[in-house]
């Protein structure tokens, strides 16, 4: 297929499908950017600010194509935490922490200057270092507060008496929120937003397949608020109460506690959660991409900085490549960077001429969408995929989800890390090939021969994949396994996502020699381990008799 075209010339030719595209996403995108600053303890207009300059403004010199840049729900959690940490503990009209929302707004622009040196120095490739399992763990642990949190919200309890509340202590308090503090009013909008979150896409049509399901949780919560009379009277919040764009976007960043631990952990929380989860969005979008276009990563953690500084100066929440309307973008058929472009201009016309009618969002209808977003993240398939792939990722992933809850993020991405390398030396890598690797490789011009020796795993790969993305296009690769100790679930991973990435440009690539080792079980991409009694000391080049399987025909293939 032609690339379709990027820059001016490509506005021009795509003007009409990005543009809808781009109107479409931003129907998802309205909803979630105030459920998500709402929850975050923001001003709910400033997740829409966040939005529109991560579209109008971002997307002049992102790195990545068809990725949509806004607010993320994988932040709440940190926002939540660091308006808490750094805040006053008093709460205005609108239950927001002023100190504690414009203390975090000053980290998210120190965080995002340094993510804009990690991509002026090329630093976008240590993504690659954090485990899939640890990563996947993180990512449904914070699902999982996000459940705990918003599953109050449904039920019409006061957000502030919750406020300093943990994720268990959370969940504790559901019972008593559902049988003492339950609102029926409030509780007959959530519940009924909720039935439309979760058997809106389990209907089999292809008109309710163009329409989002938060637009439909729009048009029916919007009418039953108005017959319910659901002001601010019932309880605090009820309703999303944005407010006047002008009197809001202001300069909010306050720098205060910057000399303090406090400030400095909610620095590098959002530099590495969010850079992380930004990154692996982009390599997802590159993947779904129809004209499989390779992102630069750099560019886009360099634009994607950008953005975070202007936000975090006007108070905003910090931006993300965000998953959910990336995927929406390249199901409406985008074509070019100017569909995300087309979507910050739609929500800010919304902002502009369509305020009233926000105004008028019942704050359950939020916390439905946001529960849904929950759910995704950390549904039962997440925990039965992780166990296909073996036991010890399991015990990685639940090891990361439950320190998370316990104490934060960091924590869980340290203590999911931490057993990774246990399972890791129990199976027998050395300790010499931790963080380095060692390989070689053979060519001939046509035929090239990677000879990865001693381990291949999370901590060490960098180097493999750099010398692999560094041969040329259309030739034939083998890459030898048969010297490796340990061959982990995220290096298989990887070898299996370069090589549907180098033959879908027309190249030939195989992954042979392990034929010797034990699978930990029966998925695609299961950790091998050499059994003890196999493991010896080889001599470069001895791999090069090993075979390998074709997964199309089956048969086992030797390479002399």
């Amino acid at each position: 297929m032609e690339i379709p075209a990027d820059g001016f010339k490509g506005l021009v030719k795509h003007i009409g499908t990005d543009a809808l595209s781009g109107f479409m996403v931003s129907l998802l995108a309205l909803p979630l950017s105030l459920g998500i600053a709402k929850a975050s303890g923001f001003p709910p207009l400033l997740g829409l600010v966040t939005a529109i300059i991560g579209g109008v403004i971002v997307s002049l010199f992102m790195g990545c194509r068809l990725s949509i840049k806004g607010p993320a729900a994988g932040l709440i959690t940190i926002a939540t935490g660091a308006t808490v940490a750094l805040g006053s503990g008093v709460l205005n009209d609108k239950g927001i922490d002023v100190m504690g929302w414009q203390m975090t707004c000053g980290a998210i622009v120190v965080a995002a200057v340094f993510q804009i040196l990690f991509g002026v120095f090329k630093l976008g490739k240590f993504s690659d270092f954090f485990p899939l399992s640890v990563i996947h763990g993180m990512l449904a642990a914070i699902g999982l507060i996000i459940f705990a949190k918003q599953i109050h919200f449904i039920f019409g309890i006061n957000p502030a008496s919750i406020k300093k509340m943990g994720p268990f202590e959370l969940f504790a308090e559901i019972p008593n929120s559902l049988i003492n503090n339950l609102n029926t009013e409030i509780f007959i909008i959530g519940m009924a937003c909720l039935v439309i979150v979760f058997g809106w896409p389990m209907i089999k049509s292809k008109i309710t397949k163009k329409i989002p399901a938060p637009l439909i949780v729009l048009a029916v919560s919007i009418p039953l608020g108005i017959a319910f009379h659901l002001d601010n009277k019932v309880t605090p919040n009820a309703l999303v109460s944005v407010g006047n764009i002008f009197d809001i976007v202001d300069y909010n960043a306050r720098f205060d506690k910057f000399a303090t631990w406090t400030f400095a952990l909610v620095v590098i929380q959002y530099l590495l959660i969010g850079s992380i989860e930004s990154l692996l969005t982009v390599k997802a979008v590159d993947i779904m991409d129809p004209w499989k276009r390779k992102s630069d990563t750099n560019k886009d953690l360099i634009a994607t900085g950008v953005g975070n500084v202007g936000a975090g100066l006007l108070g905003g929440l910090p931006m993300i490549s965000e998953v959910a309307r990336s995927t929406a973008n390249v199901a409406y058929g985008a074509k070019t960077r100017w569909s995300n472009f087309f979507h910050g201009i739609s929500l800010l016309i919304f902002v502009l001429v369509a305020t009233p009618l926000i105004n008028m969002i019942p704050s359950a209808a939020l916390a439905a969408l946001l529960i849904g977003v929950g759910y995704r993240l950390a549904s039962p398939k997440e925990f039965k995929h992780t166990f296909k792939i073996g036991v010890e990722q399991l015990i990685i992933f639940l090891t990361t989800i439950f320190f998370t809850l316990y104490e934060d993020l960091l924590w869980g991405v340290g203590a999911g890390i931490m057993v990774k390398f246990i399972i890791h030396f129990i199976n027998g890598l050395p300790v010499k090939y931790v963080f380095k690797s060692k390989f070689n490789v053979e060519d001939d011009g046509s035929r090239y021969i990677l000879y990865v020796h001693k381990a291949a795993v999370f901590s060490n790969l960098l180097g493999i994949k750099k010398k692999l993305y560094k041969i040329p296009d259309g030739k034939k690769i083998f890459i030898d396994l048969s010297d490796c100790r340990i061959v982990d679930h995220s290096a298989m991973d990887n070898f299996y996502k370069f090589q549907e990435e180098y033959q879908a440009k027309g190249g030939e690539c195989k992954i042979y020699g392990l034929d010797r080792h034990k699978a930990i079980s029966k998925h695609k991409s299961s950790a091998y381990i050499m059994p003890r009694h196999l493991r010896r000391e080889l001599k470069d080049g001895d791999a090069a008799t090993s075979s390998y399987r074709d997964d199309n025909t089956n048969h086992e293939h030797r390479i002399n």
